[in-house]
């Protein structure tokens, strides 16, 4: 059921938009630590070690008036704060919040759309800098004990605590990061982005997704992992900015695999999609299906069956790359040949 049932760790707010400095939840207050005496001696040594660089992460879209909250931390001492893309990647303006309550402006200066994350940059760092936490140079071990600290439930840098179950996780869909670290520590919205630490407080990875049981609990958590000197991490450091190469088609998740290929429900505007001709699905005024869409039956000549096939195949090519969709439109097949552009260049899409 992850495939139904996972969801990433950001709740969205609607704010005004006023100052540059922002506030997208309550102040945060240096609360003490949460449930200390069921913390073993040395979870709460790391945790008390590890808390002042961690922070709160805030973005704002003063466009859209979208904001949204999550967790991060630094990786050095100038500034450099490591979270989840998906934490920041509808805003504008971002705001560090830091556990002695101070605020920070940053920016972010490098992403990985593909792997959920993301490194922003404070714009005016203190005297004497921040405190900062270690990348593991290591792989994790399956079985080891993990610590989260994080900003769920109204909390403020509080921790959460599990097992590591598993390495090279698969998310159930593909528009989540693929090969992720596996806990049971029970996470929820706010607390992606934070860092999964080990027992030695070294950080193993950054908290991405969730999935859900049939009530809506967390079943299973997950993080992107992180090693030190990482193919990953060395381009973030150097600045590189990855983002998902689309083409604009959003997509219809109740059909598409049951007619032969995955519906589209909608095009973006100015997309590729768009451009090319590409047809979604109709409805009356009431919101109700009048009529299916296109149906992507293949990309670059490989067999596509639901959404989640298009999706796969469309992020192995890269953006600026051209493609060929096989699609039919009123039980007629065609071909259409697209050029990839990045996700963040077209708003309101899913592929």
């Amino acid at each position: 059921m992850i495939l139904a049932l996972a969801a990433y760790l950001l709740p969205d707010a609607k704010l005004p938009f006023g100052q540059p400095s922002f506030q997208v939840g309550p102040a945060p207050q240096a609360q003490p630590p949460a449930l200390p005496n069921q913390l073993s001696a040395q979870t709460r040594e790391v945790f008390t070690a590890s808390r002042p660089a961690t922070v709160r992460v805030e973005s704002l879209n003063p466009d859209t008036r979208n904001a949204g909250l999550g967790t991060g931390f630094f990786i050095s001492q100038d500034g450099l704060v490591l979270t989840a893309y998906h934490v920041v990647s509808g805003g504008r303006l971002f705001q560090i919040s830091t556990l002695s309550g101070k605020t920070y402006p940053a920016t972010v200066t490098a992403f990985d759309a593909q792997a959920d994350v993301a490194l922003l940059q404070v714009t005016r760092a203190p005297d004497g800098g921040f405190p900062f936490l270690p990348l593991a140079p290591r792989a994790p071990r399956v079985g080891e004990a993990v610590l989260a600290i994080g900003n769920s439930g109204g909390d403020y840098l509080q921790p959460r605590q599990g097992t590591l179950l598993g390495l090279n996780a698969q998310a159930g869909r593909a528009d989540f990061p693929q090969g992720t670290l596996e806990m049971n520590a029970p996470l929820s919205p706010g607390d992606s982005g934070g860092p999964i630490l080990d027992p030695t407080g070294q950080v193993i990875g950054v908290v991405s997704y969730i999935s859900l049981d049939g009530s809506g609990q967390t079943r299973r958590s997950y993080a992107v992992p992180v090693e030190e000197g990482s193919d990953l991490i060395t381009a973030l450091r150097a600045g590189e900015k990855r983002d998902v190469p689309v083409v604009g088609l959003i997509l219809d998740p109740v059909h598409s695999g049951r007619v032969g290929g995955a519906v589209v429900s909608g095009i973006a505007r100015s997309s590729p999609a768009e451009k090319a001709g590409l047809r979604g699905s109709t409805f009356d005024r009431d919101g109700t299906l009048t009529g299916l869409g296109d149906v992507i039956t293949s990309v670059n000549g490989q067999r596509t069956g639901d959404a989640d096939q298009v999706i796969t195949a469309i992020r192995r090519a890269r953006v600026g790359d051209t493609i060929t969709l096989g699609f039919t439109r009123d039980g007629q097949p065609r071909t259409t040949q697209i050029t990839l552009v990045p996700r963040a260049s077209v708003p309101d899409l899913q592929q």
